[in-house]
């Protein structure tokens, strides 16, 4: 066993201080993730920064109609907060659809967000993987990638992100907010996450040494129609096989809102922008539905084995779209 330091911060201030002193430091939240990952060798920090006792771990309603989430807020409360529940019902869905209740009860907001991909290469320090050993090669492409992405991957990882909560936070256009030692910013949920591109080692925009402290959920979003849906192999406790989540508004019979977002087809919770402005002005008809994310999974490049992913993210779309413009009365 690899030994470690520990040390507890008291403030977001103190965090960033203590994992920039620290070489090869990591923070440690609810440890969902880290930990197994630590196990299996594949995270093998100097010191665990412990993030998981800093006060964060509140859901604010703010004076403009938006809700902030603080980074320690557990999944299981997030799902359950009669604010989510009402106003962002496609994020209280997206969480219970994750993991089991007892890691709900342990994951944290800003957890989910980092958690890191589940592709059994990565998990396998005997396996190669340019994700885990930049330059050492792909080994999901020519062997095992039924549950890998179709959309945005590249010759160097063809990896999914794992959240389901992160999906419905793309879709409500949510913002990731970021503590380190340069200050204070944020970066919309739908590009927190990177494509791999060139550099599949770097799974966020996150600078070295920030702290997510929070999330933000715009008041546009508020009250929306809103839902999300998963496939998977069971009925619990699994990763995505597709999902998607929408928020949508119709008004005087045209669409003038659309926020649609798939998971476990790419790297990151992707985005569908080309469905979105497909759908802005026209009638909410199942033809349009189909019509829209068809443009959007037109850009779909499957490989070998997970050619499915399309048609089965396409029917979970159109379905989410066309329950929710029903449910609008439209």
């Amino acid at each position: 066993m690899k030994t470690f330091d520990y040390v507890r911060a008291a403030s977001p201030e103190e965090a960033a201080e203590l994992f920039a002193a620290r070489p090869d430091a990591r923070y440690l939240g609810g440890g969902t993730n880290l930990v197994d990952l630590m196990k299996l060798g594949v995270e093998q920090p100097d010191a665990l920064v412990d993030v998981s006792r800093l006060p964060l771990d509140e859901v604010e309603e703010l004076p403009d109609g938006s809700l902030r989430v603080g980074a320690t807020v557990r999944n299981s409360d997030l799902a359950a907060h009669p604010a989510v529940r009402e106003r962002y019902p496609v994020l209280s869905q997206a969480l219970l659809a994750g993991a089991s209740g007892q890691l709900r009860n342990a994951a944290t907001t800003g957890g989910n967000l980092l958690q890191r991909t589940r592709c059994p290469y990565f998990q396998d320090i005997s396996k190669p993987c340019n994700k885990r050993a930049p330059g050492s090669g792909c080994g999901a492409r020519e062997g095992v990638h039924r549950d890998h992405a179709v959309l945005g991957h590249s010759p160097h990882c063809i990896a999914t992100h794992p959240s389901d909560m992160a999906v419905a936070l793309a879709a409500l256009d949510a913002r990731v907010e970021l503590y380190g030692t340069e200050g204070a910013r944020s970066v919309p949920v739908a590009d927190f996450v990177r494509l791999p591109g060139d550099h599949p080692e770097r799974d966020t925009e996150i600078a070295p040494g920030e702290l997510v402290t929070g999330v933000l959920l715009p008041a546009a979003g508020a009250g929306l129609p809103s839902a999300y849906r998963k496939a998977r192999d069971r009925a619990s406790y699994a990763f995505a096989l597709a999902s998607v989540a929408v928020v949508l508004r119709v008004t005087d019979g045209v669409v003038d809102h659309a926020g649609i977002a798939f998971g476990a087809l790419a790297h990151r919770p992707w985005r569908a922008r080309r469905a979105e402005q497909a759908l802005l002005g026209a009638a909410p008809t199942q033809a349009a539905f189909e019509h829209a994310v068809d443009l959007e999974l037109s850009a779909a490049e499957p490989l070998r084995d997970n050619a499915y992913k399309v048609p089965l993210a396409r029917s979970l779309a159109v379905d989410v779209l066309t329950r929710l413009a029903r449910a609008a009365g439209a």
